[in-house]
């Protein structure tokens, strides 16, 4: 893309540019409206404001829009069309969500690893991580519930019922204005952003909006996550519990973290 002519959509641009009335565009949203019973959005995330990923392409995604008529659901597309959607906008404090992704690759595995089963006596002939037996001799075939060596990780994943401790405000404001003061409870007014000292192992530091969620999530640092809404609404005591952060920890993630900010460690060391 960069040594590319940038010629993707130019004609398109200039139609619309040309057409001050926007007469293409409303005919073409008056055709969804008619023809269309599921609406979409197309987003992509702000890669560019992400400088610790070295990448410049933008990940994309379709989002369903959902309630109301199809006509109704046109209108608030159009509405976002070329806007930021912040993510407190859709999520908030202590909801339950369900996290999509893709977990850690770990190549080719052999079945103790894989599937847990059982080593074999140590006198075993040709190896003992193995399986005895992959079935009788009819049916002439081997059952998929046979455990076998194969692809281990790098699987498409969905957790269900994560619930969100803290949909937290980015560093640099709406008015430019830093502010480090994300990490800050009623219990401990320390000011200090949610990155511990030396930043998070393998990213770098949280400069943007972000969500804190109990429980790990599939995949290695910097993969992409998709967050929905759980299809069913949770009625468990743990997503009606309202919770309330008393302290946050931002020592250090590299070893025996002891300061929570570089003020403090300045005035113990001296």
């Amino acid at each position: 893309w960069t040594k590319s002519k940038k010629k993707a959509f130019t004609k398109y641009r200039a139609r619309a540019n040309a057409d001050k009335s926007n007469a293409e565009f409303n005919e073409r949203i008056d055709q969804i409206k008619k023809n269309c019973q599921v609406v979409r959005l197309i987003a992509h995330s702000k890669i560019s404001e992400l400088k610790q990923f070295r990448m410049r392409k933008s990940h994309v995604m379709e989002i369903q829009v959902n309630g109301g008529s199809v006509d109704a659901k046109v209108e608030f597309a159009k509405g976002l069309l070329e806007k930021d959607i912040p993510v407190k906008s859709v999520f908030s404090d202590n909801e339950m969500i369900d996290t999509i992704g893709v977990t850690k690759g770990r190549g080719t595995e052999g079945v103790v690893t894989r599937w847990g089963v059982t080593r074999l006596p140590r006198k075993t002939h040709r190896g003992l991580r193995k399986v005895a037996c992959i079935g009788s001799w009819h049916p002439a075939r081997v059952a998929y519930s046979v455990a076998r060596v194969g692809q281990y990780g790098y699987h498409h994943r969905t957790e269900l019922r994560k619930k969100i401790y803290m949909v937290g405000d980015g560093v640099v404001g709406e008015d430019g204005k830093k502010n480090y003061k994300s990490a800050t409870t009623e219990h401990d007014l320390t000011e200090k952003s949610i990155t511990p000292m030396g930043g998070f192992p393998h990213y770098g530091e949280v400069l943007q909006d972000f969500l804190m969620v109990k429980g790990s999530v599939p995949g290695c640092k910097k993969r992409p996550i998709t967050l929905r809404k759980p299809l069913h609404t949770p009625t468990t005591t743990a997503a009606k519990e309202e919770v309330k952060l008393k302290f946050i920890d931002t020592s250090s993630k590299f070893g025996h973290g002891r300061f929570q900010t570089q003020e403090e460690k300045i005035k113990f060391m001296g």
